[in-house]
C-alpha cells in the first residue's frame, strides 16, 4: 500500500512503528513505513514511490513525525557477483534509531 506525506500529516498523531530506509541502486533511497498494523511505501501525490538522495533526507522529511524505530535496509547481490548461487539471503539491516521496545 502507498501513503503520501500529506496523508501522514492529516492523521491525528501518526505513530510510525518502524521506518525502513531501503537502499536502492544508483544512490537512491525509499521509505517503507509500518503504522496502524500496515506497511506503506511513501509516495508522491501521483502514486509514484518517493525517492531520496540520502538516508538523512528521508529522516529530515519525516522528522516532525513520531518514529519509534529506524533501520537502513541494504540488499546485496554479492553472492551472485562472485559466482555463488543467488539464494534467498536476508538484506543487511542497520538500526540507526530506537525510541520504544
Amino acid at each position: 500500500m502507498r501513503i503520501t506525506l500529506e496523508e501522514l500529516r492529516e492523521q491525528a498523531r501518526p505513530e510510525i512503528e518502524l521506518l525502513e530506509i531501503l537502499s536502492l541502486e544508483g544512490q537512491h533511497y525509499m521509505a517503507r513505513l509500518t503504522l496502524n498494523g500496515g506497511t506503506f511505501l511513501l509516495s508522491d501525490k501521483a502514486g509514484h514511490t518517493r525517492l531520496f538522495r540520502s538516508s538523512w533526507e528521508v529522516q529530515d522529511t519525516l522528522g516532525s513525525l513520531d518514529v519509534w524505530e529506524t533501520e537502513i535496509v541494504h540488499p546485496s547481490a554479492y553472492h551472485e557477483m562472485v559466482g555463488m548461487p543467488a539464494d534467498d539471503i536476508e538484506p543487511l539491516r542497520i538500526r540507526i534509531h530506537k525510541d520504544r521496545s
